[in-house]
């Protein structure tokens, strides 16, 4: 019996090992970062199995996770090429379909079209808004229903558990972007932020459900690229790839009637 335990400890152990250490599938699919070069997912928490004959046999494997794990994501190629609209294509779009800029919060209720308040929900998550105002065009709020959705549906049929967006940016004023710029270079005196159009969400944290299947940000945000890029070919959005300040700058575009 004691040569049996300890061949099946032995068998389960070297499994264990063998799924973390390069080799198992669900955790050491090779990726393609974004600045093209080529990685492994990497792993942790792995402690090897004690065995004392003096206390017969005894197995402390404190951990046997292997951290986070792989997701088979299509490279959508470098983002700073495939998402470079410039803020005047965002701006020229944003002119026609949006609002005028607001002077200040009070002036939201006195605008040329309506507006709608977007909060956190199934979709996505509104982050902590300390410069902005949760609120968008009707289109620009179903857009950002439809990447959170979608972002999720391409979880789910790739078996990778339940995240959630998260919008950092929405409506601003111009005394916000004022504000903004002291500490965002990103953000400039004609943002099209102040037009109800465009959101920023963020690539560098995402929001899981509980209990579902870690892994890492960069991971997710290939799975976001991959969403943000169909959706940009079906003419449906602008984005600028943000880099100082983690994020995608997203505009809804006018959709033929």
């Amino acid at each position: 019996m004691r040569s049996l335990a300890a061949a099946t400890l032995t068998a389960t152990l070297a499994m264990t090992l063998w799924q973390c250490s390069g080799y198992g599938k669900s955790d050491t699919t090779n990726f393609v970062e974004f600045d093209g070069s080529e990685k492994t997912a990497g792993n942790s928490g792995i402690e090897t199995a004690m065995i004392s004959p003096d206390d017969g046999i005894v197995a402390s494997i404190a951990d046997t996770t292997c951290g986070p794990v792989a997701i088979d994501v299509r490279n959508v190629g470098r983002l700073n090429d495939i998402f470079n609209d410039s803020n005047h294509v965002h701006y020229a779009e944003a002119s026609v379909i949006g609002i005028e800029p607001l002077t200040d919060t009070r002036s939201i209720w006195n605008m040329r079209r309506p507006v709608v308040k977007i909060t956190t929900n199934p979709d996505f998550v509104v982050d902590n808004l300390t410069h902005s105002r949760p609120y968008l065009i009707p289109e620009a709020a179903e857009m950002v229903h439809e990447i959170g959705r979608r972002f999720r549906d391409s979880l789910h049929t790739r078996n990778a558990g339940d995240y959630r967006i998260k919008v950092t940016s929405v409506l601003r004023t111009p005394d916000g972007v004022r504000r903004l710029r002291r500490v965002n270079r990103n953000a400039v005196e004609g943002s099209v932020h102040q037009m109800g159009t465009t959101v920023d969400i963020t690539y560098a944290s995402f929001v899981p459900a509980q209990g579902t299947v870690p892994h890492r940000d960069e991971h997710l945000k290939a799975v976001l690229a991959e969403v943000l890029a169909a959706m940009r070919q079906e003419g449906k959005l602008w984005v600028k790839y943000e880099r100082h300040q983690p994020c995608f700058h997203i505009t809804v575009r006018q959709q033929p009637e």
